[in-house]
């Protein structure tokens, strides 16, 4: 309770507010994946030295980026409608509701399939969408990977079905087709490392990508029966 206190009240109502609309999905885009990039995201920021107002706009774009997720929406379009009503509803001055919208706009991979350009350049955006990605990969971003999957019915792995090339946003947002899980760390999670934005990312990810690396190779060995 003492902890519950100590955060600004937009805080703890953000929280709850992800708890509500995000509580009943997979557990790849659950409530527990936003208060994790939560984490990540403050981590990253103290690392690299982000202090003041910054910092609240960092924790509420990192916990509100999901609750309106394209894949999760019947029309495959992302809603950010809900999240315009509680900053308004709780207050914020203009100037943060529009830098914490431009985040979640524009944090998602689909934003950069097909581009080596940021379509942000804050440090606010680029610790934000680094965590987001921190939590793509790695043993977590593995789990999550066949959650997903399993969640959409997809196969594990079918060598007959190669990693889909070439992808623009709207072919990588269309989830038609046979689409395998193991296909999923080659059309996005391995090009992650690459496309981190601060140091600490950076950092952090060399690890998290080495893991994904050796788990693959073991997965294949013991798919073809050869461990």
């Amino acid at each position: 309770m003492e902890a519950e206190k100590e955060k600004p009240e937009i805080v703890w109502k953000a929280e709850k507010l992800v708890a509500a609309t995000m509580g009943e999905r997979d557990a790849s885009h659950d409530a527990a994946h936003a208060f994790r990039v939560r984490g990540l995201a403050l981590s990253l920021a103290k690392e690299e030295a982000l202090s003041g107002p910054s910092l609240e706009i960092v924790e509420l774009a990192a916990l509100l980026h999901d609750i309106g997720d394209y894949k999760y929406a019947k029309d495959l379009t992302e809603d950010t409608t809900t999240v315009e009503k509680f900053l308004e509803e709780e207050g914020l001055e203009e100037s943060k509701r529009e830098k914490i919208l431009a985040i979640i706009r524009h944090v998602g991979f689909k934003n950069e399939v097909a581009s080596t350009s940021s379509p942000d350049s804050s440090l606010e955006f680029c610790i934000v969408q680094d965590a987001d990605r921190l939590d793509a990969i790695g043993a977590i971003g593995i789990a999550r990977c066949f959650t997903y999957g399993g969640s959409k019915n997809h196969i594990l792995y079918d060598p007959e079905i190669p990693p889909r090339q070439g992808l623009t946003k709207e072919k990588y947002m269309m989830k038609d087709g046979k689409q395998t899980s193991v296909n999923h760390f080659h059309e996005k999670l391995f090009k992650l490392k690459d496309l981190m934005k601060t140091k600490a990312g950076k950092n952090r990810a060399e690890k998290r990508h080495k893991f994904m690396e050796d788990f693959l190779a073991e997965f294949y060995e013991e798919w073809s029966g050869s461990s």
